[in-house]
């Protein structure tokens, strides 16, 4: 494990905040869009960085950017193919800067710094008064279909709940693993969990979740990082195109290059 210097910090994902972070930078596995810049504001940092996600349709994959300058507050993305996504110790030891907000720069973050370097020129940014606006819990649960399913749609797989079991849970996270536990790939056992697969990414980190849920009986896969917006569930479910699949999907009739939403309406039919 990479030695952090003093006032920094590193994460597999943004949504388990501990109160380390507060004050300090964080470098945190989780995509850089709105929602994971969301989490990383709320729980009171000073700079942030996270993954660019393969940038992806609408660069949603780096929307924290303005939303962390609305805030005052520093925030740089590495490349998603120059470190693991979901895997914060990886990015502090690997990582390339790729997108720097204009706190960020300032501060004198660039792009094609390490990310280390940039977490240190972060130290110095000026602690941000501003309040975080309230985010609304994105969720939403489609009419179930003639199998008695219901499609649950979460911009965050840290937003799946006990009662999602059994069902097909769409969700605007990356497909990588935030940690060892296999739980950590979907909290419930569901009938299906589709994701973003942000690029592929680094040593195919983006997709991680899916020989995971193999073992687990569930079916899983990722859209296509330009074909739909990461962080937005809705999104991944109208616009995505499945770019990978696990064997129980694909035995389940799933195709890559099919789109996710024929795909999840047949799993409910």
């Amino acid at each position: 494990m990479i030695e952090l210097p003093e006032g920094v910090v590193a994460a597999g994902s943004v949504t388990l905040p501990t109160e380390a972070w507060r004050g300090g930078v964080l470098i945190a596995g989780s995509h850089g869009g709105i929602y994971a810049a969301y989490c990383a504001c709320k729980a009171g940092v000073r700079g942030v960085i996270l993954n660019d996600a393969g940038r992806g349709k609408d660069d949603a994959g780096i929307g924290g950017a303005a939303y962390c300058d609305d805030l005052g507050i520093a925030y740089a993305a590495v490349d998603t193919l120059s470190a693991k996504i979901g895997n914060g110790d990886d990015m502090a030891a690997r990582g390339t800067i790729s997108t720097v907000n204009r706190v960020a720069a300032v501060l004198g973050v660039t792009v094609g710094m390490r990310a280390l370097e940039a977490a240190r020129l972060m130290r110095g940014a000026t602690p941000s008064g501003k309040s975080v606006p309230v985010y609304e819990e994105a969720r939403e649960t489609l009419e179930p279909g003639a199998s008695g399913r219901r499609i649950v749609l979460i911009d965050s797989a840290s937003l799946v709940k006990p009662e999602d079991t059994g069902q097909i849970v769409v969700t605007g996270s990356h497909g990588g693993l935030p940690n060892p536990d296999p739980f950590s790939a979907m909290k419930v056992d569901a009938f299906a969990a589709f994701f973003h697969d942000a690029g592929v990414g680094a040593d195919s980190a983006g997709i991680t979740r899916l020989p995971n849920l193999d073992t687990r009986g569930i079916i899983g896969g990722t859209v296509a990082a330009a074909s739909a917006r990461i962080g937005n569930a809705r999104s991944v479910y109208r616009d995505g195109v499945i770019s990978h699949l696990n064997d129980a999907a694909r035995t389940a009739g799933g195709e890559i290059g099919m789109r996710l939403e024929v795909f999840a309406s047949k799993l409910v039919s």
